[in-house]
């Protein structure tokens, strides 16, 4: 059995320095610890409980195959704020089916990112037995 002490996901964006505005600043990602030095630097930030890093650099596209699930307290919130500061909002908040609130939007790059709102009365804010 593999055991895991620590994760992060790692991309490899086509512009750094694009890429941490859209991160740090756009999203407001909190930075965790940066290497190198330079426009190439690597950045990791915090993502929940995990960690997000942009180190590298690549000339190809995301695959369509990654997504980002980040889940966060005000889907509509967060809406009004990354439409005001121009990020792409591939789809406004919907209630889904499953009673989650979704929206879908780009990074600079065109990876797709989910942010989610678990409703207070949604099943996932329950665990049974406790």
């Amino acid at each position: 059995m593999v055991h895991v002490l620590s994760s992060r996901v790692l991309l490899r964006p086509r512009d750094p320095e694009r890429s941490r505005a859209f991160y740090g600043g756009d999203l407001g990602l909190a930075v965790y610890r940066e290497f190198g030095t330079g426009p190439d630097r690597g950045t990791v930030y915090f993502l929940g409980g995990g960690f997000l890093e942009l180190s590298g650099r690549t000339a190809e596209m995301p695959s369509e195959a990654v997504r980002l699930w980040l889940q966060v307290d005000d889907v509509a919130g967060a809406h009004e704020e990354l439409r005001a500061k121009g990020v792409d909002i591939a789809r406004p908040p919907v209630t889904e089916a499953w009673g989650l609130v979704e929206m879908w939007i780009r990074d600079p790059d065109g990876t797709e990112i989910v942010l989610v709102e678990v409703p207070r009365d949604h099943p996932l804010r329950h665990r049974p037995g406790l």
